[in-house]
């Protein structure tokens, strides 16, 4: 860390770099500045005091002059070695003005929905406890004691969790706290019963057979099912599917959970599109038939079909899980499986290898028993 006597003419020089950047003054310890890369300049103070290491902003740089800066960096010094109030800090690094800040900066790399989800954890869950504090102030034990409170609504406890880690991580972005003093990093997440759903080769069976039946008064939606079953796509990927999109046997989605992607069809779900009428833009305009929710039309006819095949607790997304089960049992790789699905990562492919251990413990219980009969 470099440390210089911080002066205006010398401030005003300094280029922002691809990583945050700090310069300790040489006249006064504890006291610097800060340059981010987005070319923020702010003052700051950095001390120890009873075992506890403290971070605080003075001032942005641009709109206090140094001499101005390091007088008050000596009078907040002062205070927290006489553990007295600190002079008032700029209302920019409260927690809420921060997480707003951050939620402005991802409006272009969060999708509308995964936006309107985080703000909801966000106003339900985690400005009910930080609102009103320092984001700098935040420490690791009040992030762990806050998840603590949440045990009772692990899933809720989870998913606000990434979204505070994103405030924290924008708050070092912004010169507003310690670079690297995340607190929310290693804690762990709650354990959770997976909802991953699997069908059995038999429930696959009595799916087909059911479809089968019901193709004829309900063409359409038995078709967005197949193409749910033989492509493993999101069922938002299939209703929004437009016929310019199907093209040299694969669809071209223009957006997905992890945006734009291919999916290659197998002959079978070639021959279901063939036989869907092209009288509308949309290979399923019944989908787009108004409402928040358009595909409502299809959750009401899996609901019926699920209960005639005997699945009563199969989600239409766990067709999804089912093809990736059934590629899986075909000797397909994770990396494989990862495209299929479009999975950004390999760790979320990964959760399918739980089943694999599942179909090699039935596949030793069938050797042992056939070896046994031998």
């Amino acid at each position: 860390m470099a440390t210089a006597t911080l002066t205006d003419a010398r401030i005003r020089v300094l280029k922002p770099r691809k990583a945050a950047r700090d310069i300790r003054d040489g006249k006064l310890k504890g006291f610097g500045v800060r340059v981010t890369p987005s070319g923020a300049r702010r003052w700051f103070i950095h001390c120890q005091h009873e075992g506890r290491r403290i971070w605080k902003i003075v001032g942005n740089a641009d709109e206090i002059g140094a001499d101005e800066a390091r007088a008050r960096a000596t009078a907040m010094l002062a205070a927290i070695r006489q553990d007295a109030p600190l002079p008032a800090l700029p209302e920019e690094t409260v927690f809420e003005a921060v997480a707003e800040a951050a939620f402005r900066r991802h409006e272009r790399l969060w999708k509308p929905r995964t936006m309107q989800v985080n703000r909801s954890y966000l106003r339900s869950q985690i400005l009910p406890r930080f609102a009103g504090h320092q984001v700098a102030d935040i420490s690791r034990e009040d992030v762990v004691k806050w998840f603590a409170s949440l045990r009772a609504t692990p899933v809720a406890a989870d998913r606000s969790m990434p979204v505070l880690s994103v405030i924290m991580r924008e708050a070092e972005r912004m010169g507003f706290r310690e670079e690297g003093s995340n607190p929310c990093l290693g804690i762990r997440r709650y354990r959770r019963k997976g909802r991953e759903r699997f069908l059995s080769d038999a429930e696959i069976r009595a799916l087909g057979a059911c479809l089968k039946a019901r193709e004829g008064d309900r063409p359409l939606a038995v078709a967005a099912i197949r193409l749910l079953m033989l492509t493993g796509c999101r069922k938002s990927e299939i209703l929004t599917l437009r016929w310019p999109d199907i093209r040299e046997g694969a669809l071209f989605l223009r957006d997905s959970k992890t945006g734009p992607r291919t999916v290659w069809l197998s002959r079978p779900a070639c021959d279901v599109l063939d036989g869907i009428g092209r009288g509308s833009p949309w290979v399923f305009p019944a989908a787009r038939s108004g409402g928040p929710r358009p595909g409502t039309w299809l959750d009401g006819f899996w609901s019926d079909v699920r209960a005639e095949a005997g699945l009563g607790d199969v989600r239409l997304h766990d067709l999804r899980h089912a093809y990736a089960s059934i590629a899986l049992k075909n000797g397909e790789s994770v990396l494989a499986i990862g495209r299929l699905l479009g999975h950004r990562s390999a760790e979320t492919t990964l959760k399918y290898t739980h089943h694999a251990d599942a179909m090699a413990a039935e596949a030793a219980a069938t050797i042992g028993a056939a070896l046994v009969e031998g």
